[in-house]
């Protein structure tokens, strides 16, 4: 009993391997798995222990490049300190001081008030009646001071020391010639306390004081006083703008190249006794974490989750078939995972500019060759969100992934050969030089303008790859490319070459139909370019037995005249058979085989269904017999192939066609294909079938253009012009 509900249990298990969906769970598993692993890796310890003091038992190497953050901040502080040592010398680091300035001035007017103390009574009492305004203003009278202790005063608080005879010719002055003198003073030292003095320049501003004093109107004795007060006063005023400094010191700091630690490079030897220094160098390259960054985990986890399943939620919206396609997906995920790898490799060079090397514009370049421009952009989005991240959380290199990707988008979205390839290598390096110019001088970053050829590069080397892995990717996911339908397109090819030479009325047929089907398929909004190549290979299979087809019988008799409409039927329908066999020897793709075993549908051979009805004395002639094998077009590039197909054959048996007959009988067989029920796997409207028939009334009037009617009679010589009597050749 337990073997019984085993083997129901793995078969029950084996039944869900099968389903779709579930292997499509597993694929996208496996994707976000590879692109976590890619982001993570720098977010998980390396598990080294040591301590200082120890013996290394092995060489220690950093695992990646990093910066040595105790030599860069030693170059940073030495950056600073001389950038302080240059400011202490250097005056245009130096302000006028206010508060020096206002301590000068208080100086001034508390020395000149105490020699004003000095002045006699009976000195005022003389000159009363000139100054008597003043002495009213004055609120209280002053104690007159001896020239001794003016002197002992000037000494203690203000440290100056003037000579005796000076003080004593400035107590014998007036309060007017006093007041005159302590003005003047006053003003001049104020004078050269506004100009920038510096210690070194002291002397300097002194003398250039005395000279001032020298040119004033004091009389000579006064001027001596006035220039031993002023030297003694005069003090250096400049101070350091701290502003200034500071900024010139971060700009040092700043311009200090960051030392490296290179991946490989040897921080302890074995053997070495471990130091302070070998235990920040281990840091710096993270050797020496102890516990997983379980923030850094969890945050790239959310991340790359959260942009998975915005692009399965785009995909389900908007391109269901690349999510019911286990090929497409795994298509998609296979070349982001890949530019994530090679970004992630990228990143670990020790150069760090080498970053933007990484051709990130693969992912536009292949997915819009072999998906859809839209999946290719929605790609290119979360593929450059996501190298920012493994770059260090860099913006600039998200907008260069961006920028480049979607240039690529929109230089492959049209190609007419492989060659467009390289010349959208070329439009992506430029643009990418440009935005690596134009980030550099808006973030004033010299490197990136230094370095701005690599993004020209990035995009050169981003189309070599795409040229090299398209024809891998094609064979390996079951694609066909644009560049792979223009290459079964071109006439060289050997199929066609074949169907040329052994069956030339087919041949001819195949282009004619391919020349209406492209331009329907255009109008309706479906591949126009896998239409035309579907039609040149439809028929292919005629190549058997090209003779037995009306169009190959030029001048020869029908064999089918002779032989029963059974056979007829079995030989005409064969042509689907052996189409599929020389495709399959040939390596056709399955886009192109479908337009062989699909173009006629599970048709009526009609003609030799009526002959055999005709021949037939009773009604043993079974419709079924005389049908294509099918199956019905499936898609609407087929599907019109089908119909350019037969209205090809019909308009070429008009005796004579005109705009009328051509539309008429173009919609009857439009209208009698849709009626019999050939049309009804093939996704087209009524709206697409009404512009399908004016696109192949079009097509076919340009076909049957009028021509000049020559004359029936007309001679060689008349052709080729009779020649005149000076040898020149006269049409005629």
């Amino acid at each position: 009993m337990k073997r019984k509900n085993k083997g129901r249990w793995g078969q029950a298990w084996l039944q869900v391997l099968r389903e779709t969906a579930f292997s499509r769970w597993v694929l996208g598993a496996l994707i976000v798995a590879a692109m976590l692993a890619i982001l993570l890796v720098d977010a998980l310890p390396a598990g080294v222990q040591i301590q200082v003091g120890e013996v290394a038992k092995q060489d220690i190497v950093a695992p990646m490049t990093a910066i040595n953050s105790s030599a860069t901040e030693r170059l940073r502080e030495e950056a600073a300190r001389q950038v302080l040592l240059e400011a202490a010398d250097d005056p245009e680091y130096y302000q006028i001081n206010p508060a020096a300035v206002m301590r000068v001035e208080e100086n001034v007017t508390g020395v000149l008030n105490l020699l004003r103390q000095g002045i006699a009574p009976e000195v005022q009492s003389q000159e009363q009646e000139q100054a008597q305004e003043r002495e009213e203003a004055q609120t209280e009278q002053l104690e007159q001071l001896t020239i001794s202790e003016i002197d002992r005063r000037l000494i203690r608080d203000w440290q100056i020391e003037i000579p005796q005879r000076n003080l004593e010719a400035v107590v014998s002055l007036s309060l007017v010639q006093f007041d005159q003198f302590a003005q003047i003073t006053a003003d001049l030292v104020l004078a050269a306390m506004e100009q920038r003095i510096s210690q070194d320049g002291l002397r300097d501003a002194r003398d250039a004081f005395e000279e001032s004093v020298r040119r004033s109107d004091l009389r000579d004795d006064l001027q001596q006083t006035a220039v031993i007060l002023g030297r003694q006063l005069i003090q250096p005023n400049l101070v350091l703008n701290t502003e200034k400094v500071n900024a010139a010191r971060d700009q040092a700091v700043q311009s200090v190249q960051p030392v490296q630690i290179m991946q490989g490079e040897i921080i302890i030897r074995k053997g070495d006794v471990v130091r302070p220094e070998h235990i920040s160098l281990m840091r710096d390259v993270g050797l020496l974490k102890t516990g997983r960054d379980y923030g850094a985990l969890a945050g790239r986890t959310l991340l790359v989750l959260s942009l998975a399943l915005l692009m399965a939620v785009y995909l389900y919206q908007n391109h269901k078939q690349v999510l019911d396609n286990i090929a497409l997906l795994g298509l998609v995920g296979c070349i982001v995972v890949t530019v994530l790898l090679l970004g992630r490799l990228f990143s670990l060079l020790s150069w760090p500019q080498a970053v933007y090397l990484n051709p990130s514009a693969l992912v536009g370049l292949l997915l819009t060759l072999l998906l859809d421009p839209q999946v290719a952009s929605m790609a290119t989005v979360i593929t450059a969100a996501l190298l920012g991240v493994i770059s260090g959380f860099s913006w600039f290199v998200g907008v260069f992934a961006l920028v480049g990707g979607l240039t690529a988008v929109l230089s492959v979205s049209k190609v007419s050969q492989r060659g467009d390839l390289m010349r959208a290598g070329f439009i992506v390096g430029g643009v990418n030089f440009l935005l690596m110019l134009a980030l550099g001088l808006a973030g004033k970053d010299t490197n990136l303008i230094i370095h701005s050829y690599l993004g020209l590069i990035s995009g050169l080397l981003a189309s070599i790859v795409a040229i090299g892995v398209l024809p891998y990717l094609e064979s390996a996911f079951k694609i066909t490319s644009a560049i792979r339908l223009l290459e079964l397109s071109n006439p060289n090819h050997p199929l066609l070459r074949k169907l040329m030479l052994e069956a030339p009325g087919t041949y001819h047929h195949s282009i004619l139909v391919g020349n209406l089907a492209e331009a329907a398929a255009e109008a309706v909004g479906a591949d126009g370019l896998l239409a035309r190549v579907g039609a040149f290979y439809h028929d292919i299979g005629k190549l058997k037995r090209p003779y037995f087809f009306v169009e190959n019988q030029v001048g020869k008799d029908n064999p089918h005249d002779k032989i029963a409409p059974s056979l007829s039927t079995l030989i005409v329908t064969s042509h689907v058979k052996d189409g599929l066999e020389l495709a399959a020897e040939y390596k056709l793709p399955e886009v192109v085989t479908q337009f062989i075993a699909q173009h006629h549908g599970t048709d009526l051979v009609r003609f030799f269904y009526h002959r055999a009805t005709e021949a037939a004395e009773d009604n043993s002639v079974e419709e079924k017999d005389f049908r294509y094998p099918g199956p019905k077009p499936q898609g609407k590039e087929v599907a019109i192939v089908s119909l350019a197909d037969a209205v090809e054959a019909a308009v070429r048996s008009l005796s004579k066609p005109t705009p009328g007959k051509i539309e008429g009988l173009v919609r009857k067989i439009i209208k009698d294909r849709l009626n019999s029920g050939e049309l009804d796997e093939s996704d087209l409207t009524f709206q697409d079938m009404d512009r399908i028939a004016n696109a192949f009334g079009k097509v076919i009037m340009g076909m049957f253009h009028t021509r000049v009617e020559y004359p029936e009679k007309i001679t060689k010589e008349e052709i080729e012009g009779k020649k005149a009597k000076n040898g020149s050749s006269v049409q005629q």
